[in-house]
């Protein structure tokens, strides 16, 4: 139970940033190869920020968890 709640930290932040740089590329920040197997912007966009969501949501729940000892 000690190393569960830097791992989740860490999983959170993963998922956070993965979101962001999905958002991105929605948003037409982040241009990828036209032969690429991309969704629609739009599609990018809405499943990044759920992504994130759960990632920021996974840091808030791991920061509620017993620091160890």
């Amino acid at each position: 139970m000690n190393r569960v709640r830097p791992i989740l930290i860490a999983i959170g932040v993963m998922l956070a940033l993965t979101g962001g740089l999905w958002i991105g590329q929605g948003l037409g920040y982040i241009r990828w190869p036209q032969e690429s197997f991309m969704l629609g912007q739009g599609e990018w966009a809405d499943r990044g920020a759920f992504v994130a969501i759960a990632g920021l949501a996974l840091i808030l729940v791991a920061r509620r968890l017993p620091r160890r000892r």
